[in-house]
Protein backbone atom coordinates (compact mmCIF):
# COMPACT_ATOMS: atom_id res chain seq x y z
CA UNK A 1 0.00 0.00 0.00
CA UNK A 2 1.10 3.21 -0.51
CA UNK A 3 2.00 5.39 1.92
CA UNK A 4 0.62 8.81 3.28
CA UNK A 5 3.59 11.32 1.01
CA UNK A 6 1.14 14.29 1.06
CA UNK A 7 1.60 15.45 4.28
CA UNK A 8 5.58 14.83 3.42
CA UNK A 9 6.50 17.76 1.84
CA UNK A 10 10.06 16.21 1.49
CA UNK A 11 9.14 13.37 -0.37
CA UNK A 12 11.71 12.72 -3.25
CA UNK A 13 10.39 12.86 -6.87
CA UNK A 14 11.87 9.73 -7.40
CA UNK A 15 10.79 7.79 -5.02
CA UNK A 16 7.41 8.68 -6.26
CA UNK A 17 8.22 7.92 -9.81
CA UNK A 18 9.24 4.59 -9.01
CA UNK A 19 5.82 4.07 -6.76
CA UNK A 20 4.47 4.86 -10.39
CA UNK A 21 6.43 2.61 -12.08
CA UNK A 22 5.45 -0.31 -10.25
CA UNK A 23 2.16 0.53 -11.78
CA UNK A 24 3.45 0.18 -15.52
CA UNK A 25 2.27 -3.07 -16.81
CA UNK A 26 5.10 -5.51 -18.21
CA UNK A 27 3.90 -4.63 -22.53
CA UNK A 28 4.49 -0.90 -21.48
CA UNK A 29 7.72 -1.53 -19.63
CA UNK A 30 8.84 -3.31 -23.21
CA UNK A 31 7.46 -0.38 -24.66
CA UNK A 32 9.71 2.09 -22.88
CA UNK A 33 12.72 -0.36 -22.85
CA UNK A 34 12.63 0.64 -27.06
CA UNK A 35 11.60 3.93 -26.61
CA UNK A 36 15.21 4.06 -24.62
CA UNK A 37 16.96 2.03 -27.52
CA UNK A 38 15.58 5.05 -29.79
CA UNK A 39 16.64 7.82 -27.74
CA UNK A 40 20.63 6.76 -27.92
CA UNK A 41 20.37 5.72 -31.97
CA UNK A 42 18.81 9.32 -32.00
CA UNK A 43 21.97 10.66 -29.32
CA UNK A 44 24.09 9.48 -32.09
CA UNK A 45 22.75 10.92 -35.03
CA UNK A 46 22.95 14.07 -33.18
CA UNK A 47 26.83 13.74 -32.80
CA UNK A 48 27.05 12.47 -36.51
CA UNK A 49 24.79 15.92 -37.54
CA UNK A 50 27.40 18.41 -35.25
CA UNK A 51 30.71 16.23 -36.53
CA UNK A 52 29.54 17.09 -40.24
CA UNK A 53 29.55 20.82 -39.80
CA UNK A 54 33.17 20.75 -39.78
CA UNK A 55 34.00 19.27 -42.65
CA UNK A 56 31.24 20.75 -44.62
CA UNK A 57 32.43 24.47 -43.59
CA UNK A 58 35.65 23.57 -43.76
CA UNK A 59 35.30 22.60 -48.00
CA UNK A 60 33.30 26.01 -47.90
CA UNK A 61 36.02 28.15 -46.33
CA UNK A 62 39.42 26.10 -46.96
CA UNK A 63 39.13 23.16 -49.07
CA UNK A 64 42.87 22.66 -49.66
CA UNK A 65 43.13 21.80 -46.03
CA UNK A 66 40.91 19.01 -46.56
CA UNK A 67 43.98 17.15 -48.67
CA UNK A 68 46.72 17.98 -46.07
CA UNK A 69 44.97 16.19 -43.13
CA UNK A 70 45.53 12.52 -43.15
CA UNK A 71 42.52 11.48 -41.63
CA UNK A 72 40.81 12.54 -45.12
CA UNK A 73 43.17 12.15 -47.54
CA UNK A 74 43.25 8.73 -47.72
CA UNK A 75 39.44 8.18 -48.13
CA UNK A 76 39.71 11.39 -51.02
CA UNK A 77 42.28 9.22 -52.92
CA UNK A 78 40.01 5.99 -52.33
CA UNK A 79 36.94 8.03 -53.74
CA UNK A 80 39.33 8.98 -56.85
CA UNK A 81 38.90 12.77 -55.86
CA UNK A 82 42.29 15.28 -56.32
CA UNK A 83 40.50 18.34 -56.72
CA UNK A 84 38.75 21.06 -54.32
CA UNK A 85 36.08 21.70 -56.42
CA UNK A 86 34.80 17.92 -56.45
CA UNK A 87 34.50 17.86 -53.04
CA UNK A 88 31.58 20.33 -52.67
CA UNK A 89 29.08 18.26 -54.23
CA UNK A 90 29.62 15.02 -51.90
CA UNK A 91 30.30 17.11 -48.78
CA UNK A 92 26.81 18.95 -49.41
CA UNK A 93 24.91 15.49 -49.63
CA UNK A 94 26.51 14.07 -46.58
CA UNK A 95 25.74 16.99 -44.21
CA UNK A 96 22.38 17.28 -45.62
CA UNK A 97 21.58 13.46 -45.29
CA UNK A 98 23.17 13.63 -41.61
CA UNK A 99 20.69 16.51 -40.59
CA UNK A 100 17.70 14.66 -42.41
CA UNK A 101 18.56 11.41 -40.76
CA UNK A 102 18.65 13.27 -37.44
CA UNK A 103 16.14 14.90 -37.56
CA UNK A 104 13.75 11.90 -38.77
CA UNK A 105 15.21 10.02 -35.73
CA UNK A 106 13.97 12.74 -33.36
CA UNK A 107 11.08 12.96 -34.88
CA UNK A 108 9.70 9.74 -34.87
CA UNK A 109 11.11 9.60 -30.88
CA UNK A 110 8.98 11.90 -30.57
CA UNK A 111 5.66 10.49 -32.37
CA UNK A 112 7.05 7.30 -30.06
CA UNK A 113 6.75 8.90 -27.09
CA UNK A 114 3.67 11.14 -26.96
CA UNK A 115 2.31 7.37 -27.84
CA UNK A 116 3.85 5.44 -25.11
CA UNK A 117 2.97 8.62 -22.72
CA UNK A 118 -0.65 8.98 -23.42
CA UNK A 119 -1.18 5.03 -23.72
CA UNK A 120 0.13 4.58 -20.24
CA UNK A 121 -1.75 7.06 -18.93
CA UNK A 122 -5.24 6.21 -20.24
CA UNK A 123 -3.96 2.12 -18.36
CA UNK A 124 -3.20 4.18 -15.33
CA UNK A 125 -6.41 5.96 -15.69
CA UNK A 126 -8.26 2.54 -16.42
CA UNK A 127 -6.70 0.87 -13.24
CA UNK A 128 -8.14 3.97 -10.94
CA UNK A 129 -11.21 3.00 -12.28
CA UNK A 130 -11.31 -0.26 -12.10
CA UNK A 131 -9.77 -0.41 -8.65
CA UNK A 132 -12.52 2.59 -7.65
CA UNK A 133 -15.62 0.18 -8.50
CA UNK A 134 -14.31 -2.96 -6.97
CA UNK A 135 -13.90 -0.78 -3.45
CA UNK A 136 -16.04 -1.67 -0.39
CA UNK A 137 -19.89 0.17 -0.24
CA UNK A 138 -18.60 1.11 2.82
CA UNK A 139 -15.72 2.68 1.14
CA UNK A 140 -17.83 4.58 -1.17
CA UNK A 141 -20.22 5.98 1.21
CA UNK A 142 -17.22 7.65 3.21
CA UNK A 143 -15.75 9.95 0.07
CA UNK A 144 -16.21 12.51 -1.84
CA UNK A 145 -17.37 11.35 -5.47
CA UNK A 146 -15.63 14.60 -7.25
CA UNK A 147 -12.05 13.16 -5.52
CA UNK A 148 -12.68 10.11 -7.66
CA UNK A 149 -13.96 11.79 -10.77
CA UNK A 150 -11.28 13.98 -10.82
CA UNK A 151 -8.37 11.50 -9.99
CA UNK A 152 -9.74 9.71 -13.10
CA UNK A 153 -10.32 12.33 -15.74
CA UNK A 154 -8.38 15.44 -14.51
CA UNK A 155 -5.25 14.12 -12.63
CA UNK A 156 -4.70 10.95 -14.50
CA UNK A 157 -4.57 13.15 -17.72
CA UNK A 158 -2.38 15.55 -15.37
CA UNK A 159 -0.02 12.21 -14.75
CA UNK A 160 0.16 12.17 -18.67
CA UNK A 161 1.30 15.53 -19.70
CA UNK A 162 3.06 16.79 -16.18
CA UNK A 163 4.54 13.56 -15.49
CA UNK A 164 5.08 10.88 -17.92
CA UNK A 165 5.93 12.94 -20.94
CA UNK A 166 8.50 15.34 -19.24
CA UNK A 167 10.02 12.13 -17.78
CA UNK A 168 10.67 11.23 -21.03
CA UNK A 169 11.45 13.89 -21.92
CA UNK A 170 14.03 14.09 -19.30
CA UNK A 171 15.49 11.07 -20.37
CA UNK A 172 15.77 12.09 -24.30
CA UNK A 173 17.22 15.52 -23.37
CA UNK A 174 20.07 13.78 -21.08
CA UNK A 175 21.18 11.42 -23.62
CA UNK A 176 21.51 13.95 -26.49
CA UNK A 177 23.31 17.01 -24.09
CA UNK A 178 25.68 14.12 -22.78
CA UNK A 179 26.46 13.12 -26.59
CA UNK A 180 26.53 16.88 -27.83
CA UNK A 181 28.76 17.11 -25.10
CA UNK A 182 31.13 14.75 -26.04
CA UNK A 183 30.94 15.78 -29.67
CA UNK A 184 31.79 19.80 -28.23
CA UNK A 185 34.54 18.37 -26.13
CA UNK A 186 36.23 16.67 -29.12
CA UNK A 187 36.39 20.12 -30.61
CA UNK A 188 36.99 22.29 -28.68
CA UNK A 189 37.07 21.23 -24.86
CA UNK A 190 37.70 24.35 -23.02
CA UNK A 191 34.92 26.31 -24.34
CA UNK A 192 32.42 23.93 -24.52
CA UNK A 193 32.44 22.56 -20.82
CA UNK A 194 32.86 25.99 -19.57
CA UNK A 195 29.22 26.52 -21.84
CA UNK A 196 27.70 23.79 -20.69
CA UNK A 197 28.50 24.43 -16.70
CA UNK A 198 27.77 27.94 -17.11
CA UNK A 199 24.66 27.34 -18.63
CA UNK A 200 23.74 25.12 -16.08
CA UNK A 201 24.19 26.66 -12.94
CA UNK A 202 22.01 29.70 -14.43
CA UNK A 203 19.43 26.95 -14.87
CA UNK A 204 20.15 25.68 -11.56
CA UNK A 205 20.13 28.85 -10.04
CA UNK A 206 16.43 29.70 -11.25
CA UNK A 207 15.04 26.66 -10.09
CA UNK A 208 16.37 27.03 -6.43
CA UNK A 209 14.88 30.50 -6.67
CA UNK A 210 11.07 29.30 -8.13
CA UNK A 211 11.24 26.36 -6.10
CA UNK A 212 9.35 26.97 -2.83
CA UNK A 213 6.64 28.91 -5.81
CA UNK A 214 6.13 25.19 -7.59
CA UNK A 215 5.43 23.77 -4.58
CA UNK A 216 2.59 25.96 -3.50
CA UNK A 217 1.61 25.75 -7.26
CA UNK A 218 1.34 22.23 -6.88
CA UNK A 219 -0.80 21.66 -3.61
CA UNK A 220 -3.02 24.26 -5.18
CA UNK A 221 -3.04 22.46 -8.40
CA UNK A 222 -3.99 18.74 -6.75
CA UNK A 223 -6.82 20.89 -4.34
CA UNK A 224 -8.65 23.33 -6.83
CA UNK A 225 -8.66 20.54 -9.62
CA UNK A 226 -11.00 18.32 -7.24
CA UNK A 227 -13.05 21.42 -5.85
CA UNK A 228 -13.90 22.69 -9.72
CA UNK A 229 -15.48 18.84 -10.15
CA UNK A 230 -17.44 19.12 -7.05
CA UNK A 231 -18.81 22.27 -7.85
CA UNK A 232 -20.17 21.41 -11.09
CA UNK A 233 -20.96 18.45 -10.11
CA UNK A 234 -23.42 19.70 -7.51
CA UNK A 235 -24.23 22.74 -9.54
CA UNK A 236 -25.44 20.81 -12.00
CA UNK A 237 -26.68 17.98 -10.43
CA UNK A 238 -29.31 19.64 -8.26
CA UNK A 239 -30.11 22.17 -11.22
CA UNK A 240 -33.63 21.96 -9.93
CA UNK A 241 -33.39 23.33 -6.92
CA UNK A 242 -30.64 25.44 -7.85
CA UNK A 243 -33.11 26.95 -10.21
CA UNK A 244 -36.07 26.98 -7.94
CA UNK A 245 -33.79 28.45 -4.99
CA UNK A 246 -31.85 31.27 -7.24
CA UNK A 247 -28.74 29.65 -5.98
CA UNK A 248 -26.57 30.38 -9.55
CA UNK A 249 -24.53 32.53 -8.12
CA UNK A 250 -23.40 30.59 -4.59
CA UNK A 251 -22.36 27.81 -7.20
CA UNK A 252 -21.03 30.34 -9.57
CA UNK A 253 -18.49 32.16 -6.67
CA UNK A 254 -17.70 28.49 -5.52
CA UNK A 255 -16.58 27.27 -9.21
CA UNK A 256 -14.70 30.76 -10.00
CA UNK A 257 -12.84 31.01 -6.70
CA UNK A 258 -11.52 27.22 -7.70
CA UNK A 259 -11.12 27.56 -11.31
CA UNK A 260 -9.35 31.28 -10.81
CA UNK A 261 -6.93 29.44 -8.46
CA UNK A 262 -6.42 26.43 -10.53
CA UNK A 263 -5.65 28.34 -13.96
CA UNK A 264 -3.22 30.99 -12.10
CA UNK A 265 -1.40 28.35 -10.28
CA UNK A 266 -1.26 26.43 -14.21
CA UNK A 267 -0.24 29.97 -15.56
CA UNK A 268 2.47 30.19 -12.97
CA UNK A 269 4.22 27.11 -13.54
CA UNK A 270 3.99 27.38 -16.88
CA UNK A 271 6.13 30.71 -17.21
CA UNK A 272 8.55 29.19 -14.50
CA UNK A 273 8.95 26.10 -16.79
CA UNK A 274 9.63 28.45 -20.22
CA UNK A 275 10.94 32.02 -19.15
CA UNK A 276 14.23 30.98 -18.60
CA UNK A 277 14.28 29.97 -22.47
CA UNK A 278 14.82 33.69 -24.07
CA UNK A 279 17.30 34.49 -21.48
CA UNK A 280 19.55 31.35 -22.62
CA UNK A 281 19.13 31.87 -26.10
CA UNK A 282 20.53 35.38 -26.35
CA UNK A 283 23.23 34.34 -24.13
CA UNK A 284 24.44 31.48 -26.51
CA UNK A 285 24.08 34.21 -29.01
CA UNK A 286 26.61 36.57 -26.92
CA UNK A 287 28.90 33.91 -26.28
CA UNK A 288 29.69 32.61 -29.74
CA UNK A 289 30.46 36.75 -30.25
CA UNK A 290 32.17 36.62 -27.78
CA UNK A 291 34.38 33.48 -29.20
CA UNK A 292 34.85 35.28 -32.06
CA UNK A 293 36.28 38.38 -30.88
CA UNK A 294 38.49 36.81 -28.91
CA UNK A 295 39.83 34.67 -31.52
CA UNK A 296 39.82 37.90 -33.85
CA UNK A 297 41.34 40.10 -31.35
CA UNK A 298 44.60 37.71 -30.51
CA UNK A 299 45.19 37.70 -34.65
CA UNK A 300 44.29 34.81 -35.56
CA UNK A 301 42.89 33.62 -38.71
CA UNK A 302 38.84 34.25 -38.18
CA UNK A 303 38.40 32.86 -41.31
CA UNK A 304 39.72 29.30 -40.40
CA UNK A 305 38.27 29.11 -37.26
CA UNK A 306 34.86 29.63 -39.33
CA UNK A 307 34.13 25.94 -38.98
CA UNK A 308 34.87 25.97 -35.07
CA UNK A 309 32.87 28.61 -34.91
CA UNK A 310 29.75 26.90 -36.89
CA UNK A 311 29.93 23.91 -34.91
CA UNK A 312 29.58 25.83 -31.79
CA UNK A 313 26.63 27.52 -33.31
CA UNK A 314 24.95 24.68 -34.54
CA UNK A 315 26.28 23.00 -31.39
CA UNK A 316 24.33 25.80 -28.47
CA UNK A 317 21.39 25.74 -31.27
CA UNK A 318 20.88 22.18 -30.37
CA UNK A 319 22.14 22.08 -26.67
CA UNK A 320 20.31 25.15 -25.51
CA UNK A 321 16.56 23.66 -26.33
CA UNK A 322 17.79 20.41 -24.96
CA UNK A 323 18.61 21.84 -21.64
CA UNK A 324 15.39 24.02 -21.61
CA UNK A 325 13.66 20.82 -22.42
CA UNK A 326 15.51 19.16 -19.44
CA UNK A 327 14.47 22.25 -17.13
CA UNK A 328 11.12 22.68 -18.37
CA UNK A 329 9.91 18.94 -17.65
CA UNK A 330 11.89 18.97 -14.18
CA UNK A 331 9.83 22.22 -13.03
CA UNK A 332 6.55 20.72 -14.66
CA UNK A 333 6.96 17.38 -12.78
CA UNK A 334 7.82 18.69 -9.83
CA UNK A 335 4.37 21.53 -9.87
CA UNK A 336 2.34 18.40 -10.32
CA UNK A 337 4.14 16.47 -7.46
CA UNK A 338 0.89 16.05 -5.23
CA UNK A 339 -0.98 15.60 -8.51
CA UNK A 340 1.03 12.48 -8.96
CA UNK A 341 0.43 12.04 -4.93
CA UNK A 342 -3.07 11.56 -5.13
CA UNK A 343 -3.06 9.43 -8.01
CA UNK A 344 -0.79 7.09 -6.28
CA UNK A 345 -3.02 7.17 -3.53
CA UNK A 346 -6.18 5.82 -6.09
CA UNK A 347 -3.81 3.70 -7.21
CA UNK A 348 -2.81 2.06 -4.18
CA UNK A 349 -6.32 1.02 -3.49
CA UNK A 350 -6.97 -2.87 -3.47
CA UNK A 351 -8.86 -5.17 -4.97
CA UNK A 352 -10.32 -7.58 -2.51
CA UNK A 353 -8.80 -11.00 -2.45
CA UNK A 354 -12.48 -12.41 -2.62
CA UNK A 355 -13.25 -11.40 -6.61
CA UNK A 356 -10.96 -14.16 -7.90
CA UNK A 357 -12.62 -16.74 -5.48
CA UNK A 358 -16.46 -15.15 -5.40
CA UNK A 359 -16.46 -17.09 -9.00
CA UNK A 360 -16.44 -20.50 -7.59
CA UNK A 361 -18.76 -20.34 -4.85
CA UNK A 362 -22.32 -20.29 -4.87
CA UNK A 363 -25.39 -19.19 -2.09
CA UNK A 364 -28.59 -21.51 -2.51
CA UNK A 365 -32.08 -19.49 -1.33
CA UNK A 366 -34.55 -21.98 -0.78
CA UNK A 367 -35.74 -21.27 2.82
CA UNK A 368 -34.94 -17.63 4.36
CA UNK A 369 -32.76 -15.04 5.30
CA UNK A 370 -31.40 -14.60 8.74
CA UNK A 371 -29.81 -11.76 10.91
CA UNK A 372 -28.24 -13.38 14.10
CA UNK A 373 -27.32 -10.67 16.64
CA UNK A 374 -26.06 -8.02 14.03
CA UNK A 375 -24.23 -4.65 15.30
CA UNK A 376 -23.02 -2.19 13.01
CA UNK A 377 -21.69 1.11 12.98
CA UNK A 378 -19.26 3.36 10.41
CA UNK A 379 -15.98 3.54 11.35
CA UNK A 380 -14.37 1.77 14.57
CA UNK A 381 -15.33 4.74 16.93
CA UNK A 382 -18.63 6.10 15.35
CA UNK A 383 -21.65 5.57 16.92
CA UNK A 384 -23.47 2.32 16.53
CA UNK A 385 -26.28 2.24 13.91
CA UNK A 386 -27.84 -0.95 14.10
CA UNK A 387 -27.89 -2.84 17.48
CA UNK A 388 -28.33 -6.24 18.63
CA UNK A 389 -31.00 -7.03 15.08
CA UNK A 390 -32.31 -10.66 14.70
CA UNK A 391 -35.07 -11.39 12.52
CA UNK A 392 -35.81 -14.53 9.78
CA UNK A 393 -37.35 -13.58 6.10
CA UNK A 394 -39.11 -16.17 4.72
CA UNK A 395 -38.85 -17.02 0.40
CA UNK A 396 -41.62 -15.44 -0.60
CA UNK A 397 -42.72 -13.46 2.02
CA UNK A 398 -43.46 -9.50 0.97
CA UNK A 399 -41.55 -7.60 4.42
CA UNK A 400 -42.00 -4.01 4.68
CA UNK A 401 -39.69 -1.92 7.31
CA UNK A 402 -40.55 1.32 8.70
CA UNK A 403 -39.47 3.68 10.80
CA UNK A 404 -38.66 7.60 11.37
CA UNK A 405 -35.19 8.99 9.22
CA UNK A 406 -32.35 7.59 10.53
CA UNK A 407 -34.02 4.83 12.10
CA UNK A 408 -31.45 2.48 10.35
CA UNK A 409 -33.76 0.82 7.45
CA UNK A 410 -31.51 1.50 4.86
CA UNK A 411 -28.36 0.36 6.61
CA UNK A 412 -30.30 -2.84 8.11
CA UNK A 413 -31.28 -3.76 3.94
CA UNK A 414 -27.61 -2.61 2.73
CA UNK A 415 -26.25 -5.57 5.59
CA UNK A 416 -29.14 -8.04 3.98
CA UNK A 417 -27.81 -7.27 0.03
CA UNK A 418 -24.02 -7.64 1.85
CA UNK A 419 -23.36 -4.43 0.97
CA UNK A 420 -22.38 -3.63 4.37
CA UNK A 421 -20.57 -6.49 6.68
CA UNK A 422 -22.02 -6.19 10.53
CA UNK A 423 -19.67 -5.73 13.12
CA UNK A 424 -20.60 -8.20 15.36
CA UNK A 425 -23.19 -11.17 14.01
CA UNK A 426 -23.85 -12.64 10.65
CA UNK A 427 -26.52 -12.38 7.99
CA UNK A 428 -26.95 -15.93 6.91
CA UNK A 429 -28.57 -17.67 3.84
CA UNK A 430 -30.38 -20.92 4.47
CA UNK A 431 -27.80 -21.45 7.28
CA UNK A 432 -25.01 -20.41 5.36
CA UNK A 433 -23.04 -17.17 6.80
CA UNK A 434 -22.59 -15.01 3.94
CA UNK A 435 -18.93 -13.51 3.66
CA UNK A 436 -17.05 -11.14 1.44
CA UNK A 437 -15.92 -14.43 -0.65
CA UNK A 438 -19.48 -15.80 -0.95
CA UNK A 439 -21.18 -12.36 -1.20
CA UNK A 440 -20.94 -11.52 -5.21
CA UNK A 441 -23.38 -15.17 -5.71
CA UNK A 442 -25.94 -13.57 -2.96
CA UNK A 443 -26.04 -10.29 -4.95
CA UNK A 444 -26.48 -11.80 -7.99
CA UNK A 445 -30.55 -12.84 -6.92
CA UNK A 446 -31.09 -9.49 -5.07
CA UNK A 447 -32.51 -6.71 -7.83
CA UNK A 448 -32.80 -2.90 -5.65
CA UNK A 449 -35.28 -0.39 -6.85
CA UNK A 450 -33.81 3.06 -4.93
CA UNK A 451 -36.55 6.36 -4.46
CA UNK A 452 -34.43 7.99 -7.14
CA UNK A 453 -33.70 5.37 -9.95
CA UNK A 454 -30.65 6.03 -12.63
CA UNK A 455 -31.77 6.36 -15.55
CA UNK A 456 -29.00 6.90 -18.73
CA UNK A 457 -29.76 8.79 -21.88
CA UNK A 458 -30.59 6.62 -23.97
CA UNK A 459 -33.35 3.94 -24.96
CA UNK A 460 -36.17 2.42 -22.97
CA UNK A 461 -35.02 -1.16 -23.70
CA UNK A 462 -30.99 -0.15 -23.02
CA UNK A 463 -32.01 1.14 -19.64
CA UNK A 464 -34.45 -2.03 -18.73
CA UNK A 465 -31.46 -3.97 -19.44
CA UNK A 466 -29.44 -1.80 -17.87
CA UNK A 467 -25.42 -2.80 -17.52
CA UNK A 468 -26.06 -5.17 -20.98
CA UNK A 469 -24.13 -4.34 -24.33
CA UNK A 470 -26.91 -3.50 -26.75
CA UNK A 471 -26.00 -6.14 -29.02
CA UNK A 472 -26.64 -8.90 -26.42
CA UNK A 473 -30.12 -7.22 -25.18
CA UNK A 474 -32.84 -10.05 -24.82
CA UNK A 475 -35.55 -8.16 -26.28
CA UNK A 476 -38.05 -10.54 -25.59
CA UNK A 477 -37.15 -10.72 -21.90
CA UNK A 478 -37.59 -6.62 -22.10
CA UNK A 479 -40.61 -6.68 -23.28
CA UNK A 480 -41.85 -9.54 -20.61
CA UNK A 481 -40.18 -7.44 -17.83
CA UNK A 482 -42.19 -4.15 -18.77
CA UNK A 483 -45.10 -6.15 -19.05
CA UNK A 484 -44.64 -7.15 -15.35
CA UNK A 485 -43.93 -4.31 -13.94
CA UNK A 486 -47.43 -2.60 -15.91
CA UNK A 487 -45.44 -0.18 -18.39
CA UNK A 488 -45.67 -2.32 -21.24
CA UNK A 489 -48.44 -0.71 -22.77
CA UNK A 490 -47.69 2.44 -22.39
CA UNK A 491 -43.91 1.91 -23.85
CA UNK A 492 -45.59 0.65 -26.74
CA UNK A 493 -47.81 3.20 -27.16
CA UNK A 494 -45.08 5.74 -27.78
CA UNK A 495 -43.94 6.62 -31.21
CA UNK A 496 -40.02 4.83 -30.45
CA UNK A 497 -41.51 2.26 -28.43
CA UNK A 498 -38.67 0.26 -26.77
CA UNK A 499 -36.10 2.03 -29.08
CA UNK A 500 -37.47 5.40 -27.07
CA UNK A 501 -34.74 8.02 -25.84
CA UNK A 502 -35.32 8.71 -21.93
CA UNK A 503 -33.59 12.18 -21.78
CA UNK A 504 -30.58 12.82 -19.52
CA UNK A 505 -31.50 11.19 -15.68
CA UNK A 506 -35.04 10.49 -17.58
CA UNK A 507 -36.38 13.57 -17.43
CA UNK A 508 -38.62 12.81 -20.81
CA UNK A 509 -40.67 10.50 -18.03
CA UNK A 510 -42.69 10.90 -15.61
CA UNK A 511 -41.97 9.67 -11.35
CA UNK A 512 -44.53 6.77 -11.99
CA UNK A 513 -42.88 5.94 -15.23
CA UNK A 514 -39.58 6.11 -13.79
CA UNK A 515 -40.21 3.68 -10.90
CA UNK A 516 -42.00 1.18 -13.12
CA UNK A 517 -38.94 0.87 -15.33
CA UNK A 518 -36.99 0.61 -12.19
CA UNK A 519 -39.18 -2.42 -11.23
CA UNK A 520 -39.06 -3.62 -15.06
CA UNK A 521 -34.60 -3.76 -14.80
CA UNK A 522 -35.15 -5.35 -11.65
CA UNK A 523 -37.22 -8.65 -13.34
CA UNK A 524 -35.24 -8.51 -16.33
CA UNK A 525 -32.05 -9.65 -13.91
CA UNK A 526 -34.85 -12.17 -12.64
CA UNK A 527 -33.53 -11.63 -9.30
CA UNK A 528 -35.33 -13.83 -6.72
CA UNK A 529 -35.46 -11.15 -4.08
CA UNK A 530 -36.35 -7.56 -5.14
CA UNK A 531 -35.82 -4.32 -2.17
CA UNK A 532 -37.62 -1.08 -2.99
CA UNK A 533 -35.97 1.31 -0.91
CA UNK A 534 -38.45 4.17 -0.63
CA UNK A 535 -38.96 3.28 -3.85
CA UNK A 536 -42.40 5.33 -4.23
CA UNK A 537 -42.50 7.55 -1.25
CA UNK A 538 -41.69 11.02 -4.23
CA UNK A 539 -44.62 9.78 -6.13
CA UNK A 540 -48.15 10.81 -5.20
CA UNK A 541 -50.82 9.05 -4.28
CA UNK A 542 -52.77 7.60 -7.24
CA UNK A 543 -49.69 6.82 -9.02
CA UNK A 544 -48.11 5.28 -5.83
CA UNK A 545 -51.41 3.07 -5.76
CA UNK A 546 -50.61 2.29 -9.52
CA UNK A 547 -46.69 0.95 -8.67
CA UNK A 548 -47.74 -0.77 -5.67
CA UNK A 549 -50.96 -2.56 -7.34
CA UNK A 550 -47.72 -3.85 -9.68
CA UNK A 551 -45.45 -4.79 -7.11
CA UNK A 552 -48.14 -6.99 -5.56
CA UNK A 553 -48.69 -8.42 -9.21
CA UNK A 554 -45.09 -10.27 -9.20
CA UNK A 555 -44.87 -13.82 -8.66
CA UNK A 556 -45.45 -15.73 -5.46
CA UNK A 557 -42.15 -17.25 -5.74
CA UNK A 558 -40.11 -13.54 -5.85
CA UNK A 559 -39.29 -11.98 -2.00
CA UNK A 560 -39.81 -8.53 -1.92
CA UNK A 561 -38.30 -6.25 0.95
CA UNK A 562 -39.87 -2.50 1.25
CA UNK A 563 -38.31 0.56 2.60
CA UNK A 564 -41.38 2.71 3.32
CA UNK A 565 -42.27 6.03 5.32
CA UNK A 566 -45.74 6.13 4.79
CA UNK A 567 -47.80 3.07 5.92
CA UNK A 568 -50.32 2.63 3.35
CA UNK A 569 -47.18 1.88 1.41
CA UNK A 570 -46.96 -1.24 3.10
CA UNK A 571 -51.01 -2.86 3.41
CA UNK A 572 -49.67 -6.16 0.57
CA UNK A 573 -46.92 -7.06 3.31
CA UNK A 574 -47.36 -10.55 5.19
CA UNK A 575 -45.00 -8.98 8.17
CA UNK A 576 -43.98 -5.37 9.02
CA UNK A 577 -40.79 -4.65 10.93
CA UNK A 578 -40.42 -1.69 13.11
CA UNK A 579 -37.28 0.31 13.42
CA UNK A 580 -36.12 2.77 16.12
CA UNK A 581 -32.70 3.70 16.89
CA UNK A 582 -31.01 0.99 15.21
CA UNK A 583 -33.01 -1.49 17.06
CA UNK A 584 -35.95 -3.39 15.62
CA UNK A 585 -38.89 -2.07 17.72
CA UNK A 586 -41.44 -4.76 16.64
CA UNK A 587 -42.46 -7.45 14.04
CA UNK A 588 -46.00 -7.66 13.53
CA UNK A 589 -48.43 -7.67 10.66
CA UNK A 590 -50.02 -5.02 8.76
CA UNK A 591 -53.41 -4.62 10.44
CA UNK A 592 -51.02 -4.61 13.79
CA UNK A 593 -49.09 -1.72 13.43
CA UNK A 594 -52.29 -0.01 11.52
CA UNK A 595 -54.30 -0.01 14.93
Amino acid sequence: MFNNTKSNDQKQIFELLSTLWGYVDRRRRNQFLYLFLLMILASFAEIISIGAVIPFLGVLTSPEKIFLNDNFSSYLRWFEIDQASELLLPVTIIFCISALLSGVIRLILLWMTMRLSFATGADLGIQIYRRTLYQPYAVHVSRNSSEIISGITNKSTAVMHQILSPVLLILTATLMILMVIVALFLIQPIVSLASFFGFGIIYLGIYVLTKTRLERNSRLIAKDSTQVIKSLQEGLGGIRDVLIDGSQEAYMRSYEAADLSLRSAQASNQFISNSPKFIMESMGMALIALIAFGISSRGNNLLGAIPLLGAMALAAQRILPLMQQFYNSWTTIKGSKDVLVDVLHLLAQLIPDNQAKALHTYVEFKKEITLDGVFYRYGETGPWIIQNVSLKIKKGSRVGFIGATGSGKSTLIDICMALLTPNIGQLKVDGQAITPINSRSWQDKIAHVPQSIYLADCTIAENIAFGIPKSMIDFSRVRLAAAKAQIAETIESWDGGYSTLVGERGVRLSGGQRQRIGIARALYRRAEIIIFDEATSALDGDTEASVMSAIDGLGSDLTVLIIAHRLSTLSGCTKVLEMSRGELLRECSYQQIKN
